[in-house]
């Protein structure tokens, strides 16, 4: 995994130079912090593919950081380094948001391909995000071309996931029948009667009550929106 970015954070010179060393080696692109406060500086205003985090430093440990990491949102992989071996240090950082953890001392061949693994696992849930459109409680798998609403698969024919996804893609849009048949089929010549058979249907679909929509609402003289709650 070449120009991986890892921040190694621990206040031992010797084992930032050690896990900087490793790193280079298998082409990733380190960077180190000496200190809690530094670290979260960095990881404040940088981007990095995983962090290495020891637990026992002088002005702020381990766990701190991670609970301010994962309070700002931030949800970068995070290994946990540590000279403990409790169980009860190990659960405690997993609780708090830790992908993984290695205890001292170890080898950087293990350490090495943990931070691969926890990449790798990192890049695939990133995807597999992005395939994805949440709103509200609808869900469009962008892959598998299925929409549920919280978690009941929504049975569209071809033409209503198009234009249901085009709505999920706007939320909060209003647009006209015009815009609809361009934007979604790419068609001009405009049939009033079938885009409203479409919208009936798919509210059908989605509202509890199709004659009194909360999701796909009719704005009186222009078109239609779609909110993304109730």
């Amino acid at each position: 995994m070449p120009g991986e970015r890892i921040l190694i954070v621990d206040d031992e010179l010797p084992i930032r130079m050690a896990l900087k060393t490793a790193f280079l080696r298998e082409g990733m692109v380190p960077q180190e912090a000496s200190c809690g406060s530094q670290a979260l500086e960095m990881i404040r205003s940088q981007t990095f593919d995983l962090v290495v985090l020891d637990i026992m430093m002088q002005d702020m440990d381990g766990y701190t950081i991670l609970q301010n990491m994962r309070a700002d949102g931030n949800t970068t992989p995070v290994l946990l380094l540590s000279g403990r071996q409790d169980e009860v240090d190990q659960v405690l950082g997993l609780g708090l948001g830790a992908d993984d953890y290695l205890t001292k001392p170890f080898r950087l061949s293990v350490l090495t391909q943990k931070v691969k693994a926890l990449i790798r696992r990192s890049s695939v849930y990133n995807q597999q995000r992005r395939n994805l459109i949440t709103v509200g409680p609808f869900r469009f798998d962008l892959m598998k071309l299925e929409c549920q609403k919280q978690g009941r698969p929504l049975n569209f024919t071809a033409r209503e996931l198009a234009l249901f996804r085009f709505f999920m893609e706007h939320p909060g849009q209003v647009f006209t029948r015009e815009q609809l048949y361009r934007q979604v089929w790419n068609e001009h010549v405009v049939d009033d009667n079938t885009i409203m058979v479409y919208i009936r249907r798919i509210r059908e679909k989605i509202e509890e009550d199709s004659r009194n929509p909360v999701y796909l609402r009719t704005v009186r003289g222009i078109g239609y929106i779609f909110n993304d709650k109730e």
